[in-house]
């Protein structure tokens, strides 16, 4: 069984070389509100436009944006927008450009106008030439990829069938990449799939898969077949087809067909989604992850970018909210032993205009009283702060053989509960400063406690704010549960060995 936390910790490591058409991505945003008087087609009124590195590019933006190194080789026109992308690839610490200029061809772009109400793409303008690359162009291009392929551990081709990617280029990498043991991902656009032999793993959609085998593909079954029959045909070892809605589906030689569903996710714009499937599958190949590893991975990287407008990319952490079930997160998101960050969480809640509440004590055997304390309130605020006593301070507190439990430990637990959204932990045997620095409208103890014995309620109260008492569950204490426990030890003894084995 692999672990996605400690994949994700390791993709820092990775350098990843991605050869391919760059394009300089435009998008114009806009609402349409009448039909223009000159010819019957709608007229935007552009409120906003935003340019992005696109194409290969935001494969390699894609890559750096995980938190591994990218080696780029590309090309562009001695053109303005050649300029604006190789200055903005500059600009990518992540990033190391390996661009060619060819003066004779025109820098790929796009430019898209898009209705914001209504998420859809208008119109597309290209700028582009079909041209063939020359056998100049050709030759700088293999030059750089075979010189960058001593540093990667993995190799992307992004073929947007911009002409970079030529048949002659395509089996120069890949036949330098299996000589070197370097996985390679191909993300297809070539008519004929052979000219990708020996490649990895191939990434098409499932249009680009149906064109392929030179048949309709619809169920999963069909796809399965398909994928199977393209593998043969290009001799590699995977094929991944991408399947929108419906999620994706692996083909891996010698294994079971793999179908994973789509994330349920808002779609804002799926432009550059095939992009970042590709990117994460070869960080992950360069890790040598298994395939349904990496493919899970990329189909939640995937519904990450496609609730984004644009050619997006996704973090590292965005890919951890995605795959990782929230308790597993709670820890770094919501455990603060140094108070220096606490102002810093506090503030967006402020700026947000939400309650913030609080509650502390030390939690060291969490029972029914303890969520009960908790749900209440946190449905007294917004946001719930928890102050937890450190260990130092538990010990002072409840004697000795306190805390059974340590403060992380601790911690994680309370971090874990809905309930909960933030978990600071305190050295003083009181939470006064604490409280002091949150300054919350809503304090809450157990009814144990009279009004006048909660620490910090002039605090609150000075602000405008309430303390509110949560009555006790009957029986139910940390104190009252070590009691029993030690009670029923004594009672019962030590245990026995079996004097004869037994089965489990």
């Amino acid at each position: 069984m692999y672990d996605f936390e400690e994949a994700l910790r390791l993709i820092g490591k990775q350098t990843v070389l991605c050869v391919g058409d760059v394009m300089l991505d435009d998008f114009v945003y806009g609402e349409v509100t009448r039909i223009s008087p000159e010819a019957p087609t709608p007229v935007l009124k552009v409120t906003s436009n935003a340019i992005e590195i696109g194409g290969a590019g935001n494969v390699a933006r894609n890559i750096a944006a995980l938190g591994a190194t990218c080696i780029f080789v590309g090309l562009v026109g001695s053109d303005e927008a050649g300029a604006r992308l190789g200055e903005a690839l500059g600009k990518l610490s992540a990033i190391t450009p390996a661009l060619i200029t060819d003066e004779t061809r025109p820098t790929t772009r796009k430019v898209r106008f898009v209705s914001e109400h209504h998420s859809a793409h208008l119109l597309r303008a290209d700028w582009e030439t079909g041209q063939p690359l020359d056998a100049g162009s050709e030759a700088a291009i293999i030059a750089r990829a075979e010189a960058a392929m001593a540093e990667a551990s993995a190799v992307v081709l992004s073929d947007y069938a911009k002409g970079v990617l030529s048949e002659r280029v395509i089996r120069a990498v890949i036949e330098k990449a299996r000589a070197a043991g370097k996985p390679l991902v191909v993300d297809p656009k070539h008519h004929d799939y052979r000219i990708y032999r020996g490649a990895t793993l191939i990434t098409p959609n499932a249009k680009e898969l149906a064109a392929a085998v030179h048949r309709p593909v619809t169920t999963e079954t069909e796809i399965a077949a398909a994928a199977a029959e393209l593998a043969r045909l290009v001799e590699s070892e995977a094929v991944l087809v991408t399947r929108s809605e419906h999620g994706m589906s692996l083909h891996v030689e010698g294994q079971p067909p793999i179908h994973v569903p789509a994330y349920p996710v808002k779609v804002r714009d799926v432009s550059g989604a095939g992009d970042t499937v590709a990117a994460v599958m070869a960080v992950m190949l360069a890790m040598n992850m298994p395939y349904e590893f990496a493919m899970r991975a990329a189909n939640a990287a995937a519904a990450v970018v496609v609730g984004k407008r644009g050619t997006s990319t996704v973090s590292l952490g965005e890919l951890r909210h995605r795959i990782l079930p929230a308790a597993s997160l709670a820890p770094e998101d919501k455990i603060l032993f140094d108070w220096s960050q606490l102002d810093e969480r506090l503030a967006d809640w402020r700026r947000l205009g939400l309650r913030i509440g609080f509650t502390n004590g030390c939690f060291d055997l969490l029972h029914r009283g303890h969520i009960r304390l908790l749900a209440e309130a946190r449905a007294a605020c917004d946001r719930l702060v928890v102050g937890l006593n450190s260990d130092a301070s538990t010990a002072r507190l409840k004697g000795e053989g306190r805390p059974i439990n340590p403060a992380e430990g601790r911690a994680e637990v309370l971090a874990a509960l809905e309930a909960v959204d933030l978990v600071a932990v305190f050295e003083q045997d009181t939470p006064l400063e604490l409280i002091k620095q949150v300054r919350p409208m809503v304090l809450v103890k157990g009814a144990d406690y009279r009004l006048d014995e909660v620490v910090g309620r002039e605090v609150v109260e000075a602000a405008g704010g309430n303390v509110i008492l949560v009555d006790l569950v009957q029986g139910q204490s940390t104190s009252g549960l070590v009691r029993r426990s030690a009670k029923s030890a004594a009672s019962t003894g030590p245990a026995k060995r079996p004097s004869q084995p037994t089965r489990s």
